[in-house]
């Protein structure tokens, strides 16, 4: 078994579609009032579901995962956050160095995690 997609319970879809597609530079695949899909390289997908009409309901809050979004360099993680912060996105976390690499993380319109690195070589 081999997990491929993540959905996201969100308020809006066709808002949330809208910013995901700005910030991605990706299209939905599938879209409806409810839902909306994305399918990236490699298969992996990002699904954003209406929390009003999901069954079960959810109880979960946003900001609880992050999706991770790797990026090919230092350089590049300050550029895309170049390109980020003065659109309006919320900045959860500036470019900063970690254990991990350098990274940044936004906030999406409902509060979940978007974090954007580059991994030590």
């Amino acid at each position: 078994m081999t997990p491929n997609l993540t959905i996201l319970y969100v308020d809006e879809p066709q808002k949330s579609a809208a910013f995901y597609a700005g910030l991605l530079g990706a299209t939905p695949v599938e879209q409806s009032p409810t839902f909306a899909m994305f399918v990236f390289p490699g298969g992996i997908k990002l699904g954003l579901w209406s929390r009003h009409t999901v069954e079960p309901a959810t109880t979960g809050v946003p900001g609880m995962i992050e999706i991770a979004v790797p990026l090919e360099n230092a350089a590049a993680v300050d550029e895309a956050y170049a390109t980020f912060a003065p659109a309006g996105h919320v900045v959860l976390q500036p470019p900063t160095d970690m254990e991990f690499g350098r990274t940044f993380v936004l906030a999406d319109p409902d509060g979940h995690r978007i974090r954007f690195y580059n991994p030590p070589v």
